[in-house]
């Protein structure tokens, strides 16, 4: 397993350093703040640059796999995850994030009101959050019901 961790390290290093060199592609205007938009993107390159290096220096000799139904569980949030980018625009942040949000959080714990109860409270939670604290423009329903 050793090697496997080795050869995922270098494919986590290019693939961050291509990040990089796309975030370094974002374009400012002369109106944005001191930071700029291609900080973030930057940043979350080199922390995955040093997570694989990391990888490759210190690998992981007897690495534990998890099972099929864990691996199922994975896959079904992987594709909740993408269908939930794809749904953001068309149907807002609140209808999408109380959906995933309850979906993950059932897979975590199979109990189906809480999981809906806490997938309710995280998209207003984060919704009020992202929208009036840090100023976001999230649209919070789709527009055809906004009028």
């Amino acid at each position: 397993m050793i090697t496997g961790d080795r050869i995922f390290g270098l494919v986590v290093i290019l693939v961050a350093l291509a990040y990089v060199a796309s975030a370094t592609q974002i374009q400012t205007s002369f109106l944005s703040d001191p930071v700029g938009p291609r900080a973030f993107p930057i940043l979350i390159g080199c922390v995955a640059a040093i997570c694989g290096l990391v990888m490759i220096l210190r690998p992981d000799p007897e690495a534990d796999w998890p099972g099929l139904r864990t691996l199922g569980r994975l896959a079904v949030a992987l594709v909740a995850l993408v269908v939930y980018a794809y749904l953001l625009k068309p149907l807002g942040f609140l209808i999408p994030t109380a959906v995933v949000a309850a979906l993950l959080g059932y897979q975590i714990r199979p109990r189906a009101a809480p999981a809906i109860l806490s997938g309710i409270g995280l998209s207003v939670g984060l919704f009020v959050i992202f929208r009036f604290a840090l100023g976001l423009g999230l649209v919070a329903l789709p527009r055809a019901l906004m009028g």
